[in-house]
């Protein structure tokens, strides 16, 4: 059952189940989704397992504060739901702006997470100029005016000009712009290649090889800054594996759980 909890003066909306002495998952989603990004990658993963989905500030059925938003506060939204429900040593699955979350997390309080998984992301996204840009683009045209352009990142061409891709469209389209532009303000302002080559926990990077957003070098690059971690390429995805290969995102999951203990 989904609901909305308070969470540092915002209210954020989130889905907590499976069984309280269950291993912890915990999905960050990338920015203009919501958490029903996870829904058909969840359905192919072990039943025992104790899984956190939420729709960060601004995304959503959260609050949509009014921007910019720093990544600290994103940060810290985070690790106070976590703190509420009690949940310590998670798998932590974050994609894009997720996966920056997710560094920043296990930099500040290595308790919350025990592992890590970096999907479509970086240590940074982007430069300043590209990120001012996307903000003058949306603040203009308002989000029908970056559709196209981040649709043919996000998937690839075949599933971009299929009708399938249609429901995305409109979830995104319908994302709330404050939201949109106080994220893009938090990912320009995120440089974590310093702290994140401090990271001492098994790790896995996964990538698409029709990524437009995080192209799989940066990822992989990313990954390389933690040692003894892994990388995976799926082949024929973009930015969004898990709405494109939700078995094959399960898969890989459960082999990396099973691998670090995290789950039998």
């Amino acid at each position: 059952m989904a609901t909305i909890i308070e969470v540092n003066g915002t209210n954020i909306h989130y889905k907590l189940e499976g069984p309280k002495n269950g291993p912890t998952i915990v999905f960050s989603n990338s920015l203009g989704t919501d958490m029903r990004i996870w829904d058909d990658v969840v359905s192919h993963l072990p039943k025992n397992l104790r899984i956190l989905r939420y729709d960060k500030r601004g995304h959503g059925l959260s609050d949509c504060p009014k921007s910019p938003y720093s990544m600290g506060a994103l940060v810290r939204d985070i690790e106070s739901l976590m703190d509420q429900f009690g949940l310590k040593n998670s798998l932590f699955i974050g994609l894009s702006i997720g996966g920056l979350i997710g560094q920043g997390l296990a930099v500040k309080r290595l308790d919350l997470i025990r592992a890590l998984v970096l999907s479509n992301t970086g240590a940074r996204i982007g430069n300043r100029q590209i990120w001012k840009e996307r903000i003058s683009k949306v603040k203009s045209s308002g989000m029908k005016g970056l559709t196209e352009q981040t649709m043919k990142r996000w998937f690839s061409k075949k599933f971009f000009e299929g009708t399938e891709s249609n429901i995305w469209k409109n979830m995104f389209e319908r994302q709330p712009l404050d939201g949109y532009i106080g994220c893009s303000h938090a990912i320009s302002g995120t440089d974590f290649y310093a702290p994140t080559s401090g990271l001492r926990l098994p790790t896995l990077g996964i990538a698409g090889s029709e990524d437009g957003s995080t192209p799989a070098d940066l990822v992989r690059e990313t990954c390389e800054l933690i040692p003894g971690s892994q990388f995976n390429l799926i082949k024929g995805v973009g930015h969004i594996p898990c709405i494109k290969a939700p078995e094959k995102y399960a898969k890989i999951l459960s082999d990396f759980m099973k691998e670090t203990g995290h789950a039998p």
